[in-house]
């Protein structure tokens, strides 16, 4: 869900900006506490994406039930914060990372930066989202990736807001559509593999060379395309956007109401339901992590009930917990994507960079 990068989904809630916090995680005087390298340390350092804002009041829960504090550490996009941890491997910035998902999910494990850990808890998670059986990775959170639409625009137009993909390619709503950079951005890549999972491997190109001369506009982040390019949230009014289709996420209708002043009775945005892509996020203990103990408690700590509950206004994202419940606003502003498009892991494995490059050859250059 790199989001990876979200108000939709997580991102906007990055704007509320958390650097350096407390929290907790395990007991401090477990054996295993020094991990690979010293003495047992009090602090916990997560290394994640910019999306990444649990509340300060869960991780000072977790500061009191381990001991321990957390520093979080943010790095951009999912995929360019993977990209150093990779770089960096055997020697990490923390102990935890979290927001690697499962488009991106076979590259972070052939590069072996993760110590496996059977997280406890596990069992509550649900079965369709736990993917990498050694358990190097443990399932944080789920959300779809989908291409909201501007209610305002569409209603003044007395046009009917597109619904699915191939609606998009549609004469009506030429110029209409901004996306993120399927090689620099994780709502990008899983818009990609939307049309992958809709068009199969005869079709998506096909599909891309028809959105492209129907004005698809292409630019790096979900920053820009959401806050900048779209006409319809916050950010997009103050920057002018005249995109009224962004590609998104389904969790940002409720983002809308929730960051709005007042809040209106109705979110200003919708979501074209036959769009979407499902992602799933997760954590893992770093290799070389300093804090092994302090890690394995954090990564507990996150599939537990209150911090899976924390999510949903703090980072924009469903549980992955069975049964975790979501607050009212994102129940009645938020739409259930029944029937998201999909993807298998091993099959994004073999073809991403394949996928990826042909995307750009034919959409970019």
């Amino acid at each position: 869900m790199n989001t990876t990068q979200k108000i939709a989904g997580a991102a906007l809630a990055a704007a509320l900006g958390v650097t350096t916090l407390t929290a907790c995680g395990g007991d401090a005087k477990d054996k295993d506490g020094a991990g690979s390298s010293g003495p047992a340390s009090k602090t916990v350092t997560v290394v994640g994406h910019d999306s990444f804002n649990p509340s300060k009041e869960i991780l000072k829960e977790f500061e009191k039930q381990t001991g321990y504090t957390v520093k979080v550490v943010k790095s951009g996009d999912a995929g360019a914060a993977l990209n150093q941890e990779i770089l960096t491997k055997g020697k990490p910035r923390g102990d935890v990372f979290f927001g690697v998902d499962n488009t991106l999910l076979s590259r972070a494990l052939d590069h072996g930066i993760f110590t496996p850990y059977e997280a406890k808890g596990l069992a509550g998670v649900g079965a369709e989202y736990q993917l990498d059986k050694e358990h190097r990775v443990t399932p944080i959170d789920t959300g779809d990736i989908c291409v909201n639409y501007d209610k305002k625009y569409f209603a003044d137009k007395k046009l009917a807001p597109p619904q699915t993909l191939d609606d998009l390619v549609k004469p009506e709503y030429k110029n209409l559509l901004v996306t993120e950079n399927a090689a620099t951005s994780s709502p990008g890549l899983g818009f990609l593999l939307a049309t992958v999972g809709k068009y199969g491997e005869d079709g998506w190109k096909d599909y891309w060379s028809k959105l492209k001369a129907n004005g698809v506009e292409v630019v790096d982040g979900w920053e820009q395309a959401y806050n900048e390019r779209f006409s319809g949230s916050a950010g997009g009014q103050k920057a002018k956007g005249d995109r009224p289709l962004v590609v998104s996420y389904a969790s940002s209708p409720p983002a809308e109401v929730l960051f709005s002043e007042p809040q209106p009775a109705e979110a200003p945005t919708g979501v074209s339901t036959g769009t979407c892509f499902r992602q799933t996020e997760f954590a893992g203990l770093l290799k070389g992590a300093k804090n092994e103990a302090g890690g394995k408690a954090f990564i507990d700590f996150m599939i537990g009930k209150a911090f899976q509950e924390d999510m949903p206004l703090n980072m924009f994202v469903n549980p992955v917990v069975k049964d975790a419940k979501l607050p009212e606003i994102f129940t009645k502003h938020g739409v259930v994507i029944e029937k998201p498009e999909n993807v298998t892991p091993d099959t994004i494995a073999k073809n991403r960079e394949q996928w990826v490059q042909a995307w750009t050859s034919l959409v970019v250059k």
